[in-house]
């Protein structure tokens, strides 16, 4: 669905690699409430960290997700499974030879994106078990001269691996997405969002819109004929152009029936993505800012701007609990029922409280 979370610095979708290895051994180990949080905790500091020993340089080939994302689910599940230092090395070094994710697959919006998270997180869990019965990898599997920084990435940055450890935690730095797609669209959908509303734009109204982006946008979702709707998550000319008509960007306005409208496609005709060096400088200087700026010619001669640089959902500009359950359970209610779904919302408010996270689990799906 595209509709997860963000870790900005290190441009990684944590929650799909560390939640699901946290989930399933918490169960599978009858863990308490209070050490699936801290396994969590765990998995989005290093996953965190190593992305960001490797960004931007190695994401033009590779999806972070796929590749440091391994470590952040290996290191959620050497956590719970209370790995010694010595077995939490060889965990993270069996799980960084598997790392893997290539971003080839977006030029036909193929599946692959989600197959990177099952897989990260797959190995994950098999790299934690396997050092627990005393299986061996690679014990400088990061800065190694053959190890994951160096193959991955032309420039690395060592030092961000450790930088301000113990100074606070990465996942209180992590985004989540209000939008169904791409979070490098989130500033311009947020931006169109905010000028639709405070004057009341229909496509109809619009001459020309401008979309300026830092370099990653340009080169990651600059797509101007998307073909599918896996396609359209990652066109933030079909995003943008969506929120006009919408009002939103939810899961329903990706659907194989939905994608082809014609007024849509018309305005995204008229959407021009510009790589522009301002924007471009402040992703640069300051990562968690993945910001756009747009510019909307209407056709009675008004121009209106909007530059965003953390748009709804990043921890300066926070979605609220209440809008986190109400997405929630728009996805979860359909598939599990509106009563589990909401037991499924108390555990996680309540989570520290639990003994055994298993039996808990099991209650909600009752």
């Amino acid at each position: 669905m595209d509709f997860d979370d963000l870790h900005n610095p290190s441009i990684i979708h944590l929650a799909t690699v560390v939640i699901p290895p946290v989930f399933a051994i918490g169960e599978a180990e009858h863990k308490s409430g209070k050490d699936v949080l801290a396994a969590v905790v765990a998995g989005y500091e290093v996953g965190a960290r190593v992305g960001e020993s490797v960004i931007p340089e190695s994401y033009f080939y590779w999806h972070t997700t796929g590749t440091a994302g391994t470590f952040g689910a290996a290191a959620s599940a050497a956590n719970l499974l209370g790995l010694d230092t010595e077995k939490m090395t060889q965990c993270l070094g069996s799980a960084g030879t598997q790392a893997a994710g290539l971003w080839e697959f977006l030029k036909e919006g193929a599946m692959s994106k989600t197959l990177h998270a099952g897989k990260s997180s797959y190995a994950g869990v098999l790299s934690a078990y396997l050092a627990r019965e005393g299986f061996t990898g690679a014990s400088k599997i990061l800065e190694g001269e053959k190890g994951f920084c160096h193959a991955v990435s032309s420039v690395t940055h060592l030092e961000k691996l450790t930088a301000g450890l113990g100074k606070g935690y990465k996942i209180d730095e992590n985004s989540f997405k209000p939008y169904a797609c791409c979070k490098h669209s989130h500033a311009g959908l947020y931006a169109v969002q905010v000028l639709s509303k405070e004057h009341d734009l229909k496509p109809h109204d619009i001459a020309k819109i401008e979309l300026l982006v830092n370099n990653i946008t340009d080169f990651l979702i600059n797509n101007p004929s998307p073909e599918n709707p896996y396609g359209c998550k990652f066109s933030i000319q079909y995003c943008v152009a969506g929120m006009l008509k919408y009002g939103e960007m939810g899961v329903e306005q990706f659907a194989a029936d939905v994608i082809d409208d014609a007024e849509v496609r018309d305005l995204m005709s008229r959407t021009e993505v510009i790589k522009n060096d301002d924007i471009d400088a402040i992703i640069t200087s300051d990562p968690s800012k993945l910001a756009s700026k747009v510019i909307i010619h209407c056709k009675d001669g008004r121009i209106l701007e909007k530059q965003v640089d953390y748009p709804k959902g990043d921890p300066p500009n926070p979605m609220t609990w209440d809008e986190s359950v109400e997405k929630f359970m728009s996805l979860a209610a359909p598939v599990y029922g509106k009563d589990r779904s909401v037991k499924l919302c108390n555990l996680v408010d309540s989570l520290e409280e639990s003994t055994d996270f298993s039996i808990d689990f099991k209650e909600c799906l009752v």
